[in-house]
């Protein structure tokens, strides 16, 4: 995937690997997502966090990644990181020993979270603009936040997937989350944000990852 400029991997995990830098970005981990309803009396599985991390370290194992940027929302909630079981608090520090790990600081979870690694609002690498909620105005904006999922039609059949969406000046990432939904690009939420012309759409598969043309999209 060629996006302002630079070289990137999209892989079907929804993380999106950039070689020269030797970079793993990543978006909306939301963990302790199913623990954060426990207050609510809603009891859901707390499965999601564990799920997650084994996704994210075959994705560092694989790419041979040296530094982690989790584009914010990493956990659901601000206090969510005291939620941690012990043994993925140990899986998050083994990893932060391994990698440089960038938190972005994210709608869900505004302040530091406590974790191994650096916390902040954003970061300039290489003239790119990596940041949790996408915006207008800025040439070369990494972000997430929005959930983005395609759904197209093709021989009278349609499916939706998660995807990679970028028109060369803003690109928003699939949610990462074992927990996490998503949201059509052509609905109300992704209005106005990206130039239609120059949209590039790459789908996620089972084991590999899709382009998709503009034209095969729907709104339903």
């Amino acid at each position: 995937m060629r996006f302002a400029g630079h070289n990137f991997e999209p892989l079907p995990s929804g993380a999106l690997y950039w070689h020269a830098q030797q970079t793993l970005l990543v978006a909306d981990l939301h963990l302790e997502k199913m623990s954060s309803f426990a207050p609510r009396g809603q009891m859901l599985p707390p499965y999601d966090t564990g799920l997650t991390l084994a996704r994210l370290e075959a994705d560092l194992r694989r790419t041979g990644a040296q530094r982690l940027v989790a584009l914010g929302d990493s956990f659901h909630r601000p206090d969510a990181s005291n939620l941690l079981a012990k043994s993925d608090r140990m899986r998050l520090d083994t990893l932060a020993e391994r990698v440089e790990c960038i938190w972005l600081s994210g709608n869900h979870d505004p302040a530091p979270n406590g974790l191994a690694g650096t916390a902040m609002a954003e970061l300039v690498l290489a003239g790119l603009t990596l940041t949790h909620e996408p915006r207008r105005g800025i040439s070369g904006l990494i972000a997430g936040h929005l959930h983005p999922a395609a759904h197209i039609q093709m021989d009278g059949r349609s499916t939706r997937r998660p995807c990679f969406v970028h028109d060369n000046r803003l690109m928003i990432l699939p949610a990462y989350g074992a927990s996490t939904g998503s949201i059509n690009i052509l609905s109300a939420a992704f209005e106005g944000l990206f130039y239609l012309p120059g949209l590039e759409v790459t789908m996620l598969g089972k084991d590999r990852t899709y382009p998709v043309s503009r034209k095969r999209l729907v709104r339903r």
